[in-house]
């Protein structure tokens, strides 16, 4: 390719460029955070397989997400009431997937709620309530450009992103145990599966596969059907890229707190802990450091929550919302729950865990359908699935399923433990 043409080529990719950095921060939000540190501190390295494993099938599956958006025309919640067709199904359906949304937001929310206290001092209580004015802050400065939100994000992944690298580098974990931890599987105890399965609802989130669909179909709204592939090959290569960041961020909080907890031999109950632990073992920096990345992670995930909330309802319902009035009415709904939980005790880090493993259980939702749609050849025409594909996606879908079903027993026969 000549250089005028790699110009021409980097110039349409960074104007496609935008679903899956919106999308990938619903990867590193403040449930990886939640898994991610009860991992590293219980188990040291032993768990980073699920978090590379969990990364690499969240890559296809939104791949495939933002893929049937953009060879369809429709986001995958529309496909779903277009499918249904009556009310009395899509309503149901609807109402489950905005269980997923709250869940995801009830996560975000803490993350936020969390990280005020962490850097200011501001009692649980008060940042509960500060926190429903988040919308504000990043709505206003984005106003209704996407572009300008597009580039809020790339500021805090940024800060996600530099601030881990500063992580690793002070709590220098051994090389040695994070590659045999990265490659040998591990369910040998009720705990582990717990954690697996909220390391994959923290990282194949129902709500990020419902919103990708709609963000990369928004952006090929006016490109004409003959010239979707070309769109796909920049949604590949920018999925690729986002996704493998995403990845390897999840993987560094979880070694991290390897590092910094289980190999210390400090025991860490909460994120409260895990901040105050890293004071004493490796400065304020450290500490500071950690809960501004948390910071960032709650604002931008919440953010894309509630895009996705937005899509939902937008597409199963054919009725359009209002993004200030989403964000605000999800914001005060959760302040509920959360308002409970501190007044009563509840560790945060538990009902982050917990979130997560629930987020697991509802991804069939999106999952399946999406399975189903993507192979179809009348609906996708030349881009529908490869037999390769199809069978990748069909396998790691039964792998969640299978770990779900696995939760459900343990938890039926009162065998499960945090």
């Amino acid at each position: 390719m000549t250089s005028n043409g790699s110009r021409s080529f980097l110039s349409r990719l960074w104007t496609y460029f935008g679903p899956a950095l919106i999308v990938s921060v619903a990867y590193i939000d403040p449930g990886n955070y939640g898994t991610d540190i009860s991992g590293g501190a219980s188990f040291g390295y032993g768990m980073l397989w699920i978090v590379w494993f969990a990364g690499l099938m969240a890559m296809l599956l939104q791949y495939l997400s933002g893929k049937v958006g953009i060879a369809t025309g429709h986001s995958l919640p529309e496909l779903i009431s277009l499918h249904l067709k009556k009310r009395i199904y899509v309503i149901p359906y609807w109402l489950a997937s905005e269980v997923a949304a709250a869940m995801t937001d009830l996560a975000e929310f803490l993350g936020t709620v969390l990280a005020l206290y962490l850097l200011f001092g501001i009692p649980l209580i008060y940042g509960t309530f500060l926190s429903v004015l988040d919308v504000v802050l990043i709505l206003g400065v984005a106003g209704e450009r996407v572009r300008r939100l597009e580039y809020l994000f790339m500021l805090f992944i940024s800060i996600i992103g530099i601030g881990y690298v500063y992580e690793i580098f002070i709590t220098h974990p051994d090389l040695t145990p994070v590659l045999v931890g990265s490659i040998t599987p591990s369910l040998d105890s009720t705990s582990k599966v717990l954690l697996a399965v909220g390391v994959i609802g923290a990282t194949v989130m129902p709500h990020a596969v419902f919103l990708h669909s709609s963000l990369a179909n928004d952006k090929v709204a006016n490109v004409p059907i003959d010239e979707r592939k070309e769109v796909m090959r920049l949604h590949q290569i920018e999925s690729v890229v986002m996704f493998t960041f995403a990845g390897c961020v999840n993987a560094a909080i979880m070694i991290m707190a390897a590092a910094a907890f289980y190999v210390q031999g400090v025991t860490v109950a909460s994120i409260e802990e895990a901040h105050k632990t890293l004071v004493p073992l490796f400065g304020p920096a450290a500490a500071t450091v950690f809960a501004l990345t948390l910071l960032a992670s709650g604002l931008s995930s919440s953010t894309a929550g509630t895009l996705a909330g937005q899509a939902i309802m937008e597409g199963m319902l054919g009725k359009k919302v209002n993004l200030w009035m989403r964000r605000i009415v999800t914001r005060v709904i959760n302040t509920i729950p959360t308002t409970i939980a501190i007044l009563s005790g509840i560790d945060p880090l538990l009902m982050l865990v917990y979130s997560q493993v629930a987020l697991s259980l509802l991804l069939p939702l999106p999952l399946l359908p999406l399975w189903k749609f993507t192979r179809d050849k009348n609906l996708m025409g030349p881009l529908a699935n490869k037999r390769i594909t199809t069978i990748l996606a069909s396998v790691f879908i039964a792998i969640i399923l299978s770990l779900n079903v696995m939760l459900l027993y343990l938890t039926l026969t009162g065998a499960t433990s945090l």
